[in-house]
C-alpha cells in the first residue's frame, strides 16, 4: 500500500508511523493526514501489532498545518457542507496503545496528533503548544476535547488562550507528556516504554484501554458493569491461561493474543 508523506513500517509487534516532510518540520499536508489515517487502520487490523509509535523525521515531530498549501478556508465560512478530518475519531477508536515519540516541535495539529496518543515521550528541547487562537481560529483535531482532560481546565485554558509554547521539561511537569529526556535518549526511552507494553497480554492491554476510554464519558456503575463483561471474556482466553501457568511455573510467559 502506498503512503504519501509518511514512512510506515512494522517490526515484530510494533508499527511505526514516521511523518516524513522534514524540510517543512513535518507540517501536515492533506495527503499526510490521509496516509496517517490509513496506516492507523492497517495497524489496528493487524493481529501481530500490539503497539503503534508515531514520530517525525528530521528535527520536528509536526509543526502543524502546512500554511503553504492550506485547505480551502473559504469553504468553512460558506454554505457548503464541510467535514473536519476523521483522524481523531479513527485514532480514539483504536484499542492498541499508541505512543508519541516527540523529537521536535509539536505545534497546533502536531500537538493534537500527540494528544491522540495514549503515552507521550518528548525530547527536553521539543517546543510544544497550540497557536490556533493566535491565528484567529480554534483547534479542530480533537485537542479541545483531550487537553483539558489530560492537564486540567486551568492549564489547558492558559496554553490555548495565550499561544504559549513550552519545552519538553515543562510539558512533563504539567503532565502533558509522560517523560522528557535529552534528544539523544529519546529513541531508547520510547523503545523501553514500548517493550514494557508489548510483553504484556495484548488482549488485556487493549481491553484496559477501551474500558478507560469509555469510562471518561461514563459513571462508576456503568464502568463496573462493563469491566465485568470484559473479565468474563478475558478469563476464557489462552493468554489468561498462559499468564496463570507461567506465574505458577515461574517462567516468562509467551502471549499470543488469543
Amino acid at each position: 500500500m502506498e503512503y504519501q508523506d509518511i514512512i510506515y513500517s512494522k517490526e515484530g509487534h510494533v508499527a511505526t508511523i514516521t511523518l516524513n516532510r522534514p524540510e517543512r518540520l513535518n507540517a501536515f499536508s492533506m495527503a499526510m493526514i490521509d496516509s496517517i489515517q490509513r496506516a492507523l487502520q492497517d495497524a489496528a487490523g493487524d493481529e501481530q501489532i500490539r503497539a503503534i509509535v508515531i514520530t517525525g523525521a528530521g528535527r520536528g515531530f509536526c509543526s502543524g498545518l502546512d500554511m503553504k498549501s492550506p485547505p480551502d478556508f473559504a469553504a468553512v465560512s460558506g454554505t457548503t457542507t464541510v467535514q473536519l478530518p476523521r483522524l481523531p475519531l479513527i485514532a480514539l477508536d483504536i484499542d492498541k496503545p499508541m505512543i508519541a515519540s516527540i523529537n521536535g516541535p509539536a505545534i497546533g495539529w502536531g500537538l493534537e496528533l500527540a494528544l491522540l496518543c495514549d503515552i507521550r515521550i518528548a525530547a527536553e528541547e521539543a517546543r510544544i503548544g497550540d497557536l490556533h487562537v493566535s491565528r484567529g481560529v480554534i483547534a479542530d483535531n480533537g485537542g479541545l476535547f483531550l487537553l483539558p482532560r489530560l492537564i486540567g481546565w486551568a492549564r489547558a485554558c492558559e496554553l490555548y488562550f495565550s499561544g504559549q509554547l513550552i519545552d519538553g521539561k515543562e510539558a512533563e511537569h504539567i503532565g502533558l507528556v509522560n517523560r522528557a529526556v535529552p534528544l539523544e535518549q529519546l529513541e531508547a526511552a520510547t523503545r523501553e516504554v514500548v517493550n514494557n507494553i508489548i510483553k504484556q497480554p495484548p488482549l488485556a492491554v487493549q481491553m484496559a484501554k477501551r474500558a478507560m476510554r469509555d469510562g471518561l464519558a461514563s459513571d462508576l456503575k456503568a464502568v463496573q458493569d462493563n469491566v465485568l463483561l470484559i473479565l468474563r471474556l478475558l478469563v476464557q482466553t489462552e493468554d489468561f491461561k498462559e499468564a496463570m501457568s507461567s506465574f505458577i511455573q515461574r517462567r516468562e510467559p509467551q502471549f499470543r493474543g488469543r
